[in-house]
């Protein structure tokens, strides 16, 4: 059964593509994740049963395949080619999401826990100390999931909203609308910091440094324009 009834190539992609929530697990897949537990953490608000149904109606279309991980129990999601050929599509989409639509931010948005899945993906580790380096990030306007702690050692970057029993090398803390707005780049980190929008305590070389082992969105330099009407 079609959804929009036209052969056109257009509406037979949007069939599979523009579901709700599908959109979100390809962002996913195309950034790495491939457990199902991951994918509930990065997209909080889906319920296990229709994050199920999403990803079988992907391996229906051939765009991702399921496959058992090698010596141990669960499933793995993986793109196939038709999957890899999507990477320019969500680059473009998530470009023009930038450009037109990031001045439309509700409080509701503000997911923390997106938020800090995208730090763990983004730090650049080469750009911090070797060996182990703990940061703690705390929102002063969460309840729940108040603090995070980051976990770098070597390439590896761990993240939990338990404490890990490490010492911590920095303390970074401000509410979660300027965190996400400094990630995006629609403030200007250095210039939080200096007015103590976001407070960091701790090594000081990890503050001074912070503009480059945070790794902040990739498209912080797509300015945002506005339709007129």
């Amino acid at each position: 059964m079609t959804v929009y009834g036209q052969f056109c190539p257009v509406s037979k992609a949007a069939e599979i593509l523009f579901e709700k929530w599908t959109i979100l697990i390809l962002r996913e897949l195309l950034m790495g994740t491939t457990r199902f537990n991951d994918f509930q953490r990065a997209i909080s608000r889906i319920s296990p049963t229709l994050l199920t149904k999403r990803l079988k109606a992907l391996e229906e279309n051939g765009v991702i395949i399921r496959k058992q991980v090698s010596g141990q129990r669960g499933y793995e999601y993986r793109l196939t080619p038709a999957g890899k050929e999507l990477e320019p599509l969500m680059e473009n989409i998530a470009v023009w999401g930038m450009r037109w639509a990031r001045g439309r931010m509700s409080d509701d948005e503000l997911d923390v826990e997106l938020l800090m899945r995208e730090v763990q993906r983004r730090i650049q580790t080469k750009n911090l100390p070797d060996g182990e380096t703990v940061i703690c990030f705390g929102f002063t306007d969460l309840k729940k999931h108040r603090s995070w702690w980051v976990w770098v050692d070597g390439n590896e970057v761990d993240l939990c909203t338990e404490d890990p029993g490490k010492n911590v090398d920095l303390y970074i803390s401000s509410n979660v609308r300027t965190m996400v707005e400094a990630w995006q780049g629609d403030i200007d980190l250095i210039k939080a910091l200096a007015s103590e929008a976001i407070k960091a305590h701790g090594d000081r070389n990890l503050i001074k440094t912070m503009p480059d082992w945070l790794g902040l969105c990739t498209y912080k330099d797509v300015r945002p324009m506005r339709l007129k009407v």
